[in-house]
């Protein structure tokens, strides 16, 4: 995946340093955030990859939780993870510099990945290809958690989501509101996909979830 393939964490056109700000106010973290943290650590798994880590929100809240589970984040922008490793809570916390069609880790390597909000940044190729990756990283037994934008609920989602494809891109956003993912995954080869949550937030509909390796 070339760089040029996916989209900046804020979008097109606002400053990487504005993304964790402008998550806060539009995305009610704290109606989702924390559960999935309980979801991904459910079951005291040992290594766990935040895939597409972005500032390291996500990563950190795991790392703080209790559990034995080293966590590996991973981003395609040095920039973004620049942030993460400047964040308070990140020692410990591996962060490497790749990209979700490409990941340079061994078959087999996690328990558990993660991708909160990344998804819908991938134009729809890599996004297949990536998801196929995440299978390939994790242990026959592993499981894949995802967070990103689902199936519009009514109109109203579906007009807040149209700026969000503003902001970040029509072709790579399109599968979401179209409630396309849970094929993709399984088309991947995961099995058991299924919704843990679904929320209504300022850019639309919203969603967790997950499915078995």
């Amino acid at each position: 995946m070339a760089e040029g393939s996916y989209v900046r964490a804020n979008g097109r056109f606002l400053p990487t340093s504005l993304y964790d700000r402008s998550i806060a106010i539009t995305m009610r973290e704290g109606a989702w955030r924390p559960r999935l943290v309980r979801e991904v650590l459910s079951g005291d798994p040992r290594d766990v990859l935040d895939l597409g880590c972005g500032t390291g929100t996500l990563a950190i809240a795991m790392a703080r939780a209790p559990g034995r589970a080293q966590i590996t984040g991973i981003d395609g922008d040095e920039e973004i993870l620049d942030l993460a490793r400047k964040k308070e809570g990140s020692h410990g916390i591996e962060f490497v510099r790749g990209l979700a069609d490409a990941l340079p880790f061994h078959d087999g390597s996690f328990d558990r990945v993660v991708c909160s909000l990344l998804l819908h940044h991938l134009e729809p190729a890599v996004k297949r290809a990536a998801l196929a990756e995440a299978r390939r990283v994790l242990r026959r037994g592993g499981r894949l958690h995802v967070a990103d934008f689902g199936r519009s609920q009514d109109p109203v989602m579906r007009i807040l989501f149209a700026g969000l494809q503003v902001l970040d891109g029509f072709a790579n956003t399109a599968d979401h509101p179209a409630g396309r993912l849970p094929a993709m995954i399984a088309t991947a080869g995961f099995q058991s996909v299924g919704r843990t949550l679904a929320l209504r937030t300022a850019w639309g509909s919203f969603e967790l979830l997950n499915a078995d390796r």
